[in-house]
């Protein structure tokens, strides 16, 4: 990913959301990161302590929090999104330090953000931004999450250059009067295929560190660059139907899913322990569905029968930031634990 970025002379900043880790972020910082972007004020908190000290908050503006914004302004390079005049009016009457502005755009995700078109909404948050003596406005951010609901390369491709376009067109309007507005682009389906970045002057990635399932069903990697998987112990097993019990539900896992071409719905795919990890995934076995501690497993007569209760099978998460997140810490391959933002690792996983 820090290729893609050089070979298109764009800014890399990377989403820590995924992994959480200081551990994790220093092997970036020793590969020469020296910016990210974060989810939420506690987190980028955690990385500033860790020496991080040019940081983008990729989530809007929560109004309640803005005393804890400007304490971090105060120690670190802060960037803030915001969507609405109303956050602009209110970081310039409370904050007392200064702090980076980008305007979320929506370009057809519909989670949140400035319709990209919409430009008297637009005018009012530029001309309120303008006249600010506290905001820097650095130009227009967007993640482009319809993406990972794309099944072929071509629709990552499509959406990607539907949502520049538009992009684009957007920095061209404000242009004469604001010539230095940038681009911040963020999804890992683009970021990973799209060779091609022009005109985007920074990437904000996060879910390529690991990527899990999704992504390989989108395009994005293959399946052998999953990086992160969980190790379930088996409970029970029901040889009648053809199904495992494993100790790992949605409070484990999430209740993400994917449908897969022949319409069979599956919450993450199954591999066995190896030496040094986890083996290829198995054909025909995957986790067919969750409750809050329960993960029920489809599986083949053949690996049936290399199953014990005790066991540690490996799920493939469909979405890893979900799951790093509630697992709240990881395990190499060689036994060594690695610090979460959330906490020590579970040691219910021995």
């Amino acid at each position: 990913m820090m290729q893609i970025a050089r070979d298109n002379q764009t800014e890399f900043r990377p989403h820590f959301k995924t992994h959480q880790s200081r551990k994790v972020g220093n092997w970036f910082r020793m590969l020469g990161v020296d910016k990210i972007a974060v989810s939420s004020l506690s987190m980028a908190n955690y990385f500033l302590e860790d020496g991080w000290t040019n940081i983008t908050i990729a989530f809007p503006l929560n109004h309640r929090e803005i005393p804890l914004l400007d304490q971090l302004a105060g120690k670190a390079k802060i960037h803030q999104t915001i969507l609405s005049p109303e956050s602009v009016l209110l970081l310039e009457k409370q904050l007392k330090n200064r702090v980076n502005i980008w305007i979320k755009v929506d370009t057809g995700y519909r989670r949140t953000g400035v319709i990209w078109d919409d430009f008297q909404e637009m005018d009012s948050i530029i001309e309120l931004l303008r006249k600010s003596e506290k905001l820097n406005l650095q130009g227009f951010l967007t993640h482009a999450g319809h993406t990972y609901k794309a099944r072929i390369k071509e629709e990552v491709e499509y959406i990607f250059e539907d949502s520049l376009e538009k992009l684009v067109k957007l920095r061209d309007k404000y242009k004469s009067v604001l010539p230095n507005l940038k681009i911040s682009y963020g999804d890992t389906p683009s970021c990973s295929i799209i060779k091609d970045l022009h005109d985007i002057d920074e990437i904000r990635p996060g879910n390529f560190v690991f990527y899990d399932v999704m992504q390989s069903i989108v395009g994005s990697c293959k399946e052998y660059e999953i990086a992160v998987a969980l190790a379930c112990p088996v409970v029970s097993i029901h040889a009648d139907r053809k199904e495992i019990v494993v100790y790992a539900g949605s409070v484990h896992l999430s209740k993400d899913s994917m449908i897969l071409h022949d319409g069979t719905e599956i919450f993450g795919r199954i591999a066995l322990q190896e030496k040094n990890g986890w083996g290829n995934t198995l054909p025909g076995c995957y986790v067919s569905s969750l409750s809050q501690e329960h993960g029920i497993i489809t599986v083949t007569e053949n690996v049936l029968k290399k199953i014990r209760i005790g066991d540690l099978i490996f799920i493939l998460p469909i979405h890893s930031c979900l799951t790093a997140d509630l697992m709240q810490g990881y395990r190499l391959t060689d036994g060594t634990e690695i610090d979460h933002m959330s906490g020590s690792i579970q040691k219910s996983w021995h």
